[in-house]
């Protein structure tokens, strides 16, 4: 490490990863996951790159930290993701056994965890992390505004 400098935390390298998304010209959002103070996957947005409405950063990093790992199963795992998760997310991070969940910006259109559904509160969830919001939401939400106003 240089001296003087700190090392990034783990939202920090999501948001790099949002911001990469974003340069690709998709909407920027990254996502990592954390074993045991690691980071063993990182996604960013990819739906218009792929082709798949199922490109979100979540499903990306959740599909690569499960093949590393060996398991589908990622209970002793975080997730540090720049927009609240969605429904489809949310679903895909409860099934994986998520021990936590840290997200940077709410999403009060299409988020589910604390927005929206509310997709961990249901009696119907099998699992829900513990969840921590507002973690880098300053950066986060500024990553969305400047992208989506370069649009209009």
């Amino acid at each position: 490490m240089i001296r003087g400098l700190k090392a990034p935390s783990f939202m920090d390298l999501a948001l790099l990863a949002a911001e990469n998304a974003g340069k690709a010209g998709e909407v920027p959002i990254g996502c990592v996951v954390v074993r045991k103070d690691e980071v063993i996957a990182t996604g960013a947005n990819r739906t218009l790159t792929d082709r798949d409405p199922t490109g979100h950063a979540e499903i990306i990093a959740l599909r690569e930290a499960a093949k590393k790992i060996g398991s589908e199963r990622l209970v002793d795992c975080d997730l540090y993701v720049t927009l609240e998760p969605c429904t489809m997310c949310a679903g895909a991070i409860s099934f994986a056994r998520v021990r936590r969940l840290y997200y940077g910006a709410a999403d009060p259109k299409g988020g589910a965890v604390e927005s929206g559904v509310r997709f961990f509160a249901a009696p119907t969830c099998h699992h829900a992390p513990d969840v921590y919001s507002g973690v880098g939401e300053s950066e986060a939400a500024r990553l969305l505004r400047e992208f989506f106003r370069e649009r209009r």
